[in-house]
Formats: C-alpha cells, structure tokens, sequence
C-alpha cells in the first residue's frame, strides 16, 4: 500500500524555528532488518540466510557472512538468522535463533557471535537451557556480552567464554532483566537491563510478583488434552507487581537499589537509562492512575535522586513511544540532544502532542513546534545540525 504524508522539519532552537513542508511517497510493504554501516555509506541485510551489505549510491553487494560461515561445526545447515546486532565498532555480530514467544513476541531463543576478524562462530550461554536466553548485547568495549535466562541476568567474556551470573535468586514471580505481562501489555516493556556507559555495571528492573494471584488460561492446542497456564495477573482493584531499579558491578555481582521515592507497587518505572558518557541514569515514573508522570535523575553513585521534569493531567498522561512497540529489539529509550544536556520530550498539556525541548541541568523547557496538530512520529533527529524530523498531520487529524 502505497501512502501520501506529511513529514515536517523543526529547528530545535530556543529562538529560531524554521519549518520545511515535503511531501513523500513510502511503501509500506513487508521489509527486513537492515543495520547501517558505521561510517553510513553502506547497510547491512539478511538475506537467504547469508548477511550482506549494500554500498551506496550504487547498491553493490557483497556478502560478509556465507551460508558456509553460518553453519556450526557437526551441523548440515546454516542458522536460521531471526535477527542480529552489532558491537559498537561492528566487528562482531550477534545473531538470533531457534526462537520462542514470550507473550506476543519471540523473544526467547538461542545466540550465537560471529567474529569477522577471526572468522569463527561460537553459541553463547551454552550450560543454560536451549531457547532460553533473551536480550543479548554487547558491552560498550565489547569484551561482553549480557543476557537475560530465567529470569536472570549473565554476563559471558567473549574471549574465554565464561559465563557469570549477576543475579541468582530469579524466580516465576520474581523477574530480573525483563518484565511481567502486565508490563508488556500497558507499556510494550520487554528488555529490562542496560549497560553502564564504561561497561563496569549493569542497571535492570526487578520486578516483584510474589504477591500476584494466578489467572488460568487453558491451552487447547498444543497438545491432545488441554492444560493450564498459569498467568500472574492482578486484576481490577488488585495490587500490581512492584518495581525497582538496581545497579549490579560486572566484578562483584552486587547490587545497588536506587532510591525512588513512592510506593513501588503503586507506581511504574516505564523507561530506564542511562545518560551517555555518565554513570547517572533517567527513570520516568508514572502513577498507577498514569495521570502523573516524573522523570528522576539519578545519581547511581552518590544515590541522589532529583526530579527534573513533570506532569499531570486529570485523564491520564499520555506514554509517546518512539519507534515500533513490536519490534523484537524495541525499548523506551530516551533521545538525548545538545552533547547530553537535554532529551527530546513530547507531551500533549497544551492540548496538542508536541515536542519540547527538556534539560537535565534545570533550564527552562523549550517548545519546538507549535500549531493546532498532534506530532505522529518522530523519524529522525540531527543533533548535529539541530534538526528533528517528524511525522504529522496538519490540515486533517483522520488522517495519517
């Protein structure tokens, strides 16, 4: 299907706001993961279980990974690639596998690491049970690899291979490194855990539902007879799991839990970062009524927490979340702007989504578009030149 719309550019510029209308034709049909090249000349693509790069402007290709180098020793086909990432200086590549689904998602699975400089394959987590792992990702130095397996968190060197476990006491209802339904449902939280900027620590959520009664659904397909499954699930006037962050050390495996003010099972912690190039992290909090929203920064060494931004209205306070909520890799990540300094923010308080400029060093906000239209998406944003681009429809709010 092929769609007319509206893209806009806005200057993020306290005093100068300078927008730019195109129109653009896009077509939406099925694509595949592709990844860019560091130096963004080139972009890698899946295809037919090989991994190949496309040089533009020209669209040559040249494959990097063969069938041949995807399939493992003792094995006769090569891996089925559901998805990869790279370390960040893209000389190793994290390929996911042989996947399971978590709710709605395939989340679980098996990963391996392909090193292009020494041309070897090698599966991680491989003392822990088959399709159990989720969320892989390389430290920032990419000497490590974390991930998350029943609901707990490991940490592998990626050149000896050993595996160590940051948490140990994860349970069903006690979830380290990602989340209950109830998180996936309301918020599209999957991924619960990031790495430290100097690739020294890990900071996760932890959620707590020992107090959750169960919910039972009944499998009526996988097998012959039916059985149940048992769900955690608070309803209506029941008491949610409750939250918390902490700061696990790759060298101790100790935690930190950062202090929070409210009552951890009245209030949600929707997004968790932290800010490049620092060891202080943002956590938004919303109520349980989600018509309070805060954004705390943390200090995860002095364990200072300060409020920075926040918000209220008497419906609910609207959670804009950047990106495709069902993609396998998704997060509620924050955009930095201005060397780290501020985020970009979208709130609808004026009675319109629009994009505001929010700073981490207690300045004044700035508004960056204005008019009677809601902000759609954002597409891009160029802090370089101090430009985002965003999707929008001006003249006719049904259409899209």
């Amino acid at each position: 299907m092929k769609v007319m719309t509206t893209f806009l550019f806005k200057k993020i510029n306290a005093f100068k706001i300078i927008p730019i209308l195109c129109f653009f034709i896009f077509n939406f049909s099925a694509t595949a993961q592709i990844n860019w090249t560091n130096d963004g000349d080139s972009y890698f693509k899946l295809e037919d279980n090989q991994l190949n790069t496309y040089t533009l402007p020209n669209q040559d290709i040249k494959t990097v990974i063969t069938k041949v180098q995807l399939t493992p020793k003792g094995a006769n086909e090569p891996l089925e690639v559901a998805h990869f990432s790279f370390s960040e200086d893209q000389e190793k590549v994290l390929l996911f596998t042989n996947t399971k689904k978590v709710w709605r998602l395939n989340t679980k699975g098996d990963y391996w690491v392909y090193n292009f400089k020494t041309n070897s394959l090698r599966q991680l987590g491989k003392e822990l049970p088959t399709s159990s792992l989720m969320f892989a990702k390389f430290s920032p130095n990419g000497t490590k690899i974390a991930y998350v397996s029943d609901n707990n968190i490991y940490v592998e060197d990626d050149t000896s291979g050993t595996i160590k476990p940051m948490t140990t006491y994860g349970t069903v209802a006690l979830i380290n490194g990602t989340f209950d339904w109830a998180y996936e449902e309301e918020f599209a939280c999957r991924d619960g855990f990031r790495w430290s900027p100097d690739s020294k620590s890990i900071a996760y959520w932890q959620i707590d539902a020992s107090d959750i009664k169960k919910f039972y659904m009944i499998n009526n397909t996988d097998e012959i007879y039916s059985k149940l499954i048992p769900l955690e699930y608070p309803k209506v006037g029941e008491t949610p799991s409750a939250c918390k962050v902490g700061i696990v050390t790759i060298a101790d495996a100790k935690t930190t839990w950062m202090d929070i003010p409210g009552d951890a099972s009245q209030h949600y912690l929707v997004r968790m970062e932290y800010i490049p190039n620092t060891n202080n992290l943002l956590i938004q909090q919303l109520n349980r009524k989600q018509n309070q929203s805060k954004i705390y920064k943390v200090d995860a060494k002095k364990l200072i927490t300060s409020v920075i931004y926040e918000e209220s209205d008497e419906a609910w306070v609207d959670l804009f979340q950047l990106g495709n909520p069902y993609a396998i890799d998704f997060t509620n990540s924050f955009s930095f702007l201005n060397d780290n300094r501020s985020i970009l923010w979208a709130s609808e308080k004026d009675g319109w989504r629009h994009l505001y400029q929010v700073s981490l060093e207690g300045k004044p906000e700035v508004l960056i578009n204005n008019g009677d239209y809601d902000v759609i998406d954002v597409k891009h944003i160029d802090s370089k030149e101090g430009y985002v681009y965003y999707l929008a429809s001006p003249d006719n709010a049904t259409q899209k």
